[in-house]
């Protein structure tokens, strides 16, 4: 088949991409360099067989809130099972905050910090889609909702900067809140981090954090899926390393990238004007992540039994106990009491694993290509908040920093986001403009979490360069996705 666009990648956002072009009538072909569609979303057998483990994300608080998987109907499309509790923060053994899907009882469970907790969130709550669509776009534009995003803002302003303590008066509120920031990788307090927190937080309360029937690697599939009944084409165990390899067997009006900001200077340079590839070079990579798996003989023994209903967990211990460790871990160091972050998708999930069993996911944060196993890190971590963790682990899969970024060249260093997420960069991915996916050199975008809006999977940096190219190259409009059976 004879191409006329190629997509680089077939993580989430060149799957979202593919899906956009062919459903535009064009002829589409997907070159991945592994042997497997996916990338952020793929699901294997890690540990032990039938126990299904997610490599990268588990728990996908987009799927319901981003525009494409809106457009693109997923929820029709697989089985997503929000479930009650959001996520859970733990703050010690006993104590833990609850974040449940409605914001009023888990108000009520923060004694005299719940109506703070209240005021921070119920307006973010009620204009959640004006927040969505600041926040899943980029930022060089006007927003649809103003007084939505100006409530967005100033609350980010407010978590992120030195006063941050000045709205809460005990533990567990402002521990919730720094949890859920703590998803992205950075200082806390920040503004990156912030951000994060105030978007995550209203959509746990908005709609709730759903997990895949089956595992991440649903959404990869359905969007296989759809592409392949549009006439696309996935060639599969074959890396690019240079443009010409694409040009060699078709010569496309349009070659979209789902690679990292460094990836495109490696892959296009010879393409791309010494200016550009110089404001790539200055783009910046954060610290990583270490990724525990465990096969489980049964239930974590949760010392807080509340522990065990959430899918979602935060072991971070205090405000000041997660600011300290990100603060170590940007340092260069290994926190003694690091923030794990940890998923028990089989308890929403039984096909996860054999009848009985469980699984549990876990990251920590370490510093950039850091090749430190951090198995005994976490199996500690764990066990402060549910003793005897250990009996109950049949096997374990890890993978280091350095390995993630040998396994995915987009995580650099193990940098999951494809590039840091500060304050300069939300603006500057990787470059300074109104069509941040579109390159200087002619047919060419870039279409990973190296654009705006950054790392999640939501497909939305696929899609909106797909709508670029489309647009530029084709004089296409972009295409209806909606599902028909």
């Amino acid at each position: 088949m004879k191409a006329d666009a190629v997509v680089v990648g077939a993580g989430p956002n060149g799957l979202a991409a593919a899906v956009t072009l062919a459903r535009a009538g064009l002829k589409v072909r997907v070159i991945e360099g592994a042997q497997t569609v996916g990338g952020g979303a793929r699901t294997e057998e890690l540990t032990l067989p039938g126990f299904r483990h997610d490599v990268c994300s588990a728990v996908h608080p987009m799927a319901l809130a981003s525009p494409f998987f809106r457009a693109f109907e997923l929820e029709k499309r697989i089985e997503l099972r929000v479930p009650e509790i959001s996520y859970a923060h733990a703050v010690d053994a006993a104590t833990a905050g609850i974040a449940y899907r409605s914001l009023a009882r888990t108000a009520e469970d923060l004694g005299p910090d719940g109506k703070r907790y209240l005021r921070l969130f119920q307006p973010l709550v009620e204009r959640v889609d004006g927040i969505t669509d600041l926040t899943m776009h980029q930022l060089l534009r006007t927003p649809r909702d103003l007084l939505g995003s100006l409530l967005y803002a100033a609350r980010t302003l407010e978590q992120g900067g030195p006063w941050w303590n000045a709205r809460f008066k005990g533990d567990i509120a402002p521990a919730m809140v720094t949890g859920v920031g703590a998803h992205c990788i950075g200082s806390l307090p920040g503004l990156a981090t912030s951000g994060t927190a105030m978007l995550l937080g209203a959509l746990a309360h908005a709609g709730g954090w759903p997990v895949p029937v089956g595992g991440s690697q649903s959404i990869a599939n359905a969007m296989t899926e759809d592409l392949l009944n549009h006439g696309g084409e996935i060639v599969l165990g074959s890396p690019i390393t240079d443009l010409a390899d694409v040009r060699d067997v078709s010569r496309p009006g349009a070659i979209l990238l789902d690679l990292s900001a460094a990836g495109l200077a490696q892959v296009a340079g010879a393409d791309l004007p010494t200016s550009y590839l110089r404001k790539l070079a200055s783009f910046r990579y954060g610290n990583a992540v270490s990724k525990v798996d465990f096969a489980l003989s049964g239930p974590v023994p949760w010392t807080n039994p509340a522990l065990g209903a959430a899918p979602t967990l935060h072991l971070g211990g205090s405000r000041a106990e997660m600011s300290r460790a990100e603060a170590e871990v940007a340092s260069g160091r290994y926190p003694r009491q690091p923030f794990v972050l940890a998923c028990q998708p089989s308890t929403l999930d039984s096909g996860r694993a054999p009848s009985g069993n469980q699984i549990l996911w876990t990251y920590t944060h370490v510093p950039a290509g850091s090749s430190v196993d951090s198995t005994e890190t976490i199996i500690r971590r764990v066990e402060q908040f549910a003793p005897g963790f250990r009996d109950v682990i049949l096997a374990t899969h890890s993978i280091t920093a350095h390995q993630y970024s040998a396994y995915n060249p987009n995580y650099v260093g193990g940098d999951f986001s494809a590039g840091a997420l500060s304050a300069r960069q939300l603006l500057k991915r990787p470059v300074i403009s109104s069509d941040p996916w579109r390159t200087p050199a002619k047919g060419i975008y870039l279409c990973s979490s190296s654009t705006p809006p950054g790392p999640s999977v939501h497909g939305l940096c696929g899609w909106y360069a797909a709508q670029s190219a489309l647009k530029r190259e084709f004089g296409l409009p972009s295409p209806e996705l909606t599902y028909r059976t």
